[in-house]
């Protein structure tokens, strides 16, 4: 049975996704390569969180050919490494490019779905999950905090996501009407999940979404898609924070009051050059870092962790109904 260890205070009555505690603490994470150490688990651990959400590139399997040896081999290697007290939280994951099996890997890598046995296999999760049961690893969670609905949803970049136009590194906009990233299935249980009643919206993107001045991977590389999520989610702007992984530095970014939060990387720092955008707020960050997401009673505070634990840059937002 999972535990959940709380920051303020030792009483925690857990039932029907009710929980009562003077916070809630989140951490997030992305690009943990299974081959390189991992001593930032020691400043995340000290944060006595109740969930970690793993972001993508959570190992580095990629496989242009044969079996995934590699990936499952990726697997097996990781799962010795990560910390124990990782089994004593509960954790959610998405997976990005190099869990899926290619670098930069859309709906044309042709392993996707022995990929996704091996995701499932490693995340132990269970037959009865819609994930086991559908093409794509995407899924929701709805939890109560403070007498509050948080919905989580958990979005899927790669199964489904149509070629990207231009060179490596150097992507162009594709505006081809039929171009995706979600796919068609995956935008209708988009629109159904965003139907339902919640208070506040978590939304986790392996690749950023707010951001579009870079030259890598990102939604602005199918506008029209990035248009039909903004317009999705008009009606939640002020109720709604993404979150991101993938580009091996960090930055908090806002548009149309939404604001997005990208943690990466975990143990594979990024270029040390600098970085600019007209949606970021402050600057980014290349060294190693983590996430911590805190829900307090009408407000969360957001924070970006280096290393040894040090804010980097944060920000907070007020949910009350």
């Amino acid at each position: 049975m999972k535990k959940f260890c709380l920051s303020f205070f030792l009483l925690l009555i857990s039932s029907s996704n009710f929980i009562y505690a003077e916070s809630i603490k989140i951490g997030l994470g992305s690009c943990l390569d299974q081959d390189y150490p991992q001593p930032i688990w020691q400043s995340i651990k000290k944060e006595d969180l109740n969930y970690f959400i793993f972001l993508g590139d959570n190992v580095y399997g990629d496989t242009r050919y044969g079996s995934l040896r590699k990936m499952k081999s990726a697997y097996d290697k990781q799962k010795k490494v990560l910390p124990d007290f990782l089994n004593d939280i509960s954790i959610f994951s998405i997976w990005d490019d190099h869990d899926f099996g290619i670098n930069d890997g859309g709906a044309d890598y042709r392993f996707k779905r022995r990929a996704q046995e091996l995701y499932l296999d490693f995340w132990e999760i269970t037959k009865d999950d819609d994930r086991s049961n559908r093409e794509g690893i995407y899924f929701s969670k709805n939890e109560i905090f403070f007498d509050k609905k948080f919905k989580f949803i958990f979005l899927d970049t790669r199964f489904f996501r149509s070629k990207l136009k231009g060179k490596k590194s150097n992507y162009i906009e594709n505006i081809e009407p039929d171009a995706t990233i979600l796919g068609n299935a995956q935008w209708t249980w988009l629109e159904n999940e965003l139907k339902s009643d919640f208070d506040f919206l978590f939304i986790f993107s392996s690749i950023q979404i707010i951001a579009k001045d870079h030259r890598f991977e990102k939604w602005s590389n199918f506008p029209n898609e990035r248009a039909k999520l903004f317009e999705l989610l008009e009606q939640f702007n002020d109720k709604t924070i993404l979150f991101s992984g993938d580009r091996h530095r960090a930055g908090i970014y806002r548009k149309n009051g939404i604001i997005e939060v990208t943690s990466s990387s975990m143990n594979k720092p990024g270029s040390s050059f600098s970085e600019t955008d007209s949606y970021l707020i402050g600057k980014t960050y290349p060294q190693e870092n983590y996430g911590v997401l805190e829900i307090l009673e009408n407000t969360i505070h957001i924070k970006i962790k280096d290393i040894k634990g040090n804010t980097l840059n944060s920000i907070e937002k007020s949910y009350k109904k």
